[in-house]
C-alpha cells in the first residue's frame, strides 16, 4: 500500500541534484511536494518537471537560516495544501573559506589551517546544522501527534570520519548526525520518527569540479576516493531513493528512528587494508 498518497512533503535544498531526485520520486507516489530553495529558479525548474508529468509540487524561495522566511512559507503551504507530514532537510554545503589547500600541513601552502576564515567556518556550520535545526523547529510543529509523520536529515560520510581539507563541513555533518539521534528521542512520544541518510560519494553540482578536471578526467582526489570505496565507483543519485522511501514509510519503517544510514558502496566499512 502506498503511504505517501496526498502527504504534504517539505524538502529544503530542493533545487539540488540529490533533493530534486527525491522530490520527483515522492511526487510520483502521489505526495504533494513543496520545493524550498534559496535559489528560486532552481526550485521552479524542478516544479515544472514534476507538474508537467501530472504530479503536484510547488516551489518557494526560502532561506533555511531565516526563521521568518520559513514561517512565511509554512503559512502559505498550510493555507493551500494543509499540514506538513514529512520534512527532508536537504539544504547544506561547504565553502572555500573553510577549506585548506593541502591534506597535510606544510609551510608552503597559501591556505593552511591557520589561514581559514572563522566566518567561513561559521557559515558552513550554520548552513548545515542551523539549516537543519531551524526548518525542523518550523515544520515539525505540524507533525505533533501524527503517527505517520517523519523527518529525514541528510548527513554525510564526513560525519563518521572527517575528510581531509574540509574540517568545517565534516564537523557540521557530524553535528547533523548527532542532532538526528537527539531529535529521534525528543519526538519519540509524539509520533514523529527522525532518521538520516549518509551519502557516500555522488557526483553533484557542488563537487563536480573537485572530482573531474575541465576535460572530464578524474582528479587525484577522485582516484583516492574510488580506491577507498570497495564497490569501486561513485553512487548514482537514484540509488538514494529507495532507502529514503523506506525510512520515510510509516509502515515499513514504523519501529526505526534515530538511524543514520550510510549509502556509500562500502566506504565507511573499509579500513584501507
Amino acid at each position: 500500500m502506498n503511504k505517501f498518497e496526498n502527504k504534504v512533503v517539505v524538502i529544503t535544498g530542493a533545487g539540488g541534484v540529490i533533493c530534486s531526485t527525491l522530490a520527483k520520486a515522492l511526487a510520483k507516489l502521489g505526495a504533494k511536494v513543496m520545493l524550498l530553495d534559496i535559489n528560486l529558479e532552481a526550485a521552479q525548474e524542478v516544479e515544472k518537471e514534476i507538474n508537467k508529468e501530472g504530479y503536484i509540487s510547488k516551489a518557494f524561495k526560502a532561506n533555511v537560516l531565516e526563521k521568518d522566511s520559513l514561517e512565511s512559507v509554512k503559512e502559505e503551504i498550510n493555507k493551500e495544501f494543509g499540514k506538513v507530514d514529512i520534512l527532508i532537510n536537504g539544504a547544506g554545503g561547504n565553502n572555500p573559506k573553510a577549506t585548506t589547500n593541502n591534506e597535510y600541513h606544510d609551510n608552503l601552502s597559501d591556505k593552511s589551517f591557520f589561514d581559514l576564515d572563522p566566518k567561513g567556518v561559521e557559515f558552513v556550520f550554520d548552513l548545515n546544522f542551523l539549516g537543519t535545526f531551524i526548518p525542523t523547529q518550523t515544520f515539525a510543529k505540524d507533525m505533533i501527534g501524527n503517527t505517520e509523520a517523519s523527518i529525514l536529515n541528510i548527513s554525510s560520510m564526513n560525519a563518521y570520519h572527517p575528510l581531509t581539507k574540509i574540517p568545517a563541513y565534516s564537523g557540521a555533518k557530524a553535528a547533523v548526525s548527532n542532532f538526528t539521534e537527539w531529535l529521534s528521542v525528543h519526538f519519540s512520544k509524539v509520533g514523529i520518527r527522525v532518521n538520516a541518510i549518509a551519502p557516500g560519494f555522488f557526483v553533484t553540482n557542488q563537487n563536480r569540479s573537485l572530482l573531474f578536471d575541465k576535460d572530464g578526467n578524474p582528479t587525484p582526489r577522485t582516484n583516492k576516493i574510488l580506491s577507498q570505496t570497495p564497490m569501486g565507483r561513485f553512487g548514482e543519485v537514484e540509488e538514494l531513493v529507495d532507502a529514503t522511501l523506506f525510512l520515510l514509510d510509516p509502515v515499513k519503517a514504523s519501529f526505526i528512528t534515530g538511524v543514520v544510514l550510510p549509502i556509500d558502496g562500502g566506504f565507511n566499512a573499509y579500513s584501507g587494508v
